[in-house]
Order: structure tokens, then sequence, then C-alpha cells
């Protein structure tokens, strides 16, 4: 096949951490064709959509020699198998716009995930369409709102609504003098609304990645916040350890699984902390690499089967 996969710049990532890498590496060992571009490399002319793109001579797991690439050359869209979207949010007007590009290719494209649907799910209000399975949630500019909620609730996180990677990640104290500061802060710097969410104690113990393939849970992992941290994102300090599915796990994934599969979100991370759905990742879910060093399956490689599996339908 020939797979075109949307992306941060390959050369840049972690080949021990990078799950869009991993993806790529397992394709390119099966023989497949791969092509690597960024977002703004997109092109919508008329009916046409290209991109201008690299095609993969070499890829291995070496940082630093990892990856040799060929020059540019702008390619259709159209004469490929598969498109990964893979580059990591913020969800912006520019995601916003690539997802819209990308959605005039299905279905004569396999899309994954489906543009449509992921333009349609912003990772924390995607969320809310499971209120039951998340902890109290607020999502608004109103600070009287905020403010009503911060005493109803106690201690509190407040965090944007389009944030990634545990960047304006915030956790209020229901005593904490800050909270007014924070509030203009976040007013001033976000013209979207903000979050606040009921603090999970549970967060010390972990924050749990489970990953979805087409709506199956096939592997978790257990993220520890760093010490003096509430954040558990790897990048800010947060520690990988083995986790094991549980009954409540289960619940939520029976929960969601179909809905991720009917809208074509076929590769999902969920993140549950305690007893409690937090998120729904849905663009470039991380935690491949970390599930198979603890044990688990080899995700990149139950994904590329599911792709092949497809075309041989």
């Amino acid at each position: 096949m020939k797979i075109a996969i949307q992306m941060d710049p390959i050369e840049a990532v972690d080949v021990d951490a990078d799950t869009s890498f991993d993806m790529a590496l397992e394709a390119f060992g099966r023989g497949h064709e791969i092509w690597v571009y960024q977002p703004q490399m997109l092109q919508l002319d008329g009916g046409s959509v290209r991109a201008r793109a690299r095609k993969v001579e070499h890829l291995k797991r070496d940082q630093g020699e990892h990856v040799k690439l060929a020059a540019p050359e702008v390619i259709d869209l159209r004469g490929v198998d598969v498109v990964l979207v893979r580059q990591d949010p913020p969800f912006n007007m520019a995601y916003i716009t690539a997802a819209q590009i990308l959605e005039r290719l299905v279905p004569d494209v396999l899309v994954l995930n489906n543009p449509r649907s992921i333009r349609d799910a912003p990772e924390k209000l995607f969320v809310t369409e499971f209120a039951d399975l998340t902890p109290p949630t607020l999502i608004t500019r109103d600070e009287a709102a905020m403010r009503a909620f911060r005493e109803q609730h106690g201690d509190v996180i407040v965090k944007p609504l389009y944030g990634n990677g545990g960047a304006g990640v915030f956790k209020l104290s229901s005593d904490d003098g800050n909270f007014n500061a924070l509030l203009e802060l976040f007013a001033e710097a976000y013209e979207e609304p903000a979050i606040i969410q009921k603090f999970l104690p549970d967060v010390k113990k972990g924050d749990k990645r489970i990953i979805l393939l087409d709506g199956e849970a096939v592997g978790a992992i257990n993220r520890v916040p760093a010490k003096g941290e509430t954040r558990s994102n790897m990048h800010v300090g947060g520690r990988a350890e083995a986790a094991e599915m549980n009954e409540r796990d289960q619940e939520i994934c029976d929960r969601i699984g179909p809905v991720l599969a009917e809208r074509g979100l076929v590769f999902a991370g969920i993140d549950v902390i305690g007893d409690y759905l937090t998120e729904i990742n849905v663009t470039s879910p991380t935690g491949v690499q970390e599930v198979r060093r603890f044990g688990g399956a080899d995700i990149s490689a139950l994904f590329i089967d599911w792709i092949e599996g497809q075309r041989d339908a």
C-alpha cells in the first residue's frame, strides 16, 4: 500500500516514545510505501487534494539516524491508499481547516481517523457526551459560574478547552487565593471557554491511558505524576508504569467503544483517573511503545493489521 502520514516532523521524533514513528516503522517493515508531510503542506486546488510530501527511503530505530527522506514532491492524495492523521493538537482553525480539506478524500481514500469525526470531537468536549462517566465538569467563560462551581466542589482543576500536553493546567485548592487572578489570566489569554473540573485525588495513583482500536481496548498503561505535580503527561515528567484493565475501565470502554467505531474514530486513547473518564484523544494518541515495553500488545502491528484487513475486505 501507499500510506501518507500527516504528522509533526519525523526528523525530530523520539524513536523510543513516538507512536506515529512506531506505526510508520511497522508499515515500512512490511514493505508499504510511506510518505510524510505536515498539515501546512496540504493543497486544495478545485477538487484535487494534494500535499508536498517526502517519501521515506529508510527507517530504523536509531535516534538521529532513524530516517532518510527523498526530496519533497507534490503528490495527489487520491493516489494513496491510506492517509493517517497524526499531527499533535492544539485544536485550532489550522487543525479544523486541514480536516475539512481531508474530508474531500472520503470515501475514495481511507483516512484515519475520519476527518469529519475528529473535527467534530474536540477531546475535552467530546468526553462530555458521556457525562455520567466523567467527574463534575463546567465549560464556560462566565466567571460567576466558575466561582459557584468551585464553592460547590472545593478543590478544582482549571485548564484551557483546546490545550494539550498538560499545558495551562492548574490545580487550585478550595481556599487558594490565586483563583480570581487565574480567571483573569484565562480571560485575557483565551477567547474560548475554559474547563473547570472537580479535582480527583486519585490522580496521585496515576492517570490510566487506554488505547482502543476500532472500539475495542487493546492496551493500557498508567502514567504517574512526578513528585509535586498533578499533571501526569509524560513530557512534563510523568512516569509510565504497567497497568491492568479493571471492571470499571471495561465498563467505560464498552460504553464509548461502539460510538468511536461508528464515527470512524478507529484509533483512540482515553484517559481514566480512578473511576472517571477524563479525556478521549482522537488525533494523535500516544502510549503504544510504553504498552509494548511493559509486556502488552504490539498495538502498531495490530493497527497495520487492521488497515491491511480493510484493503482485503
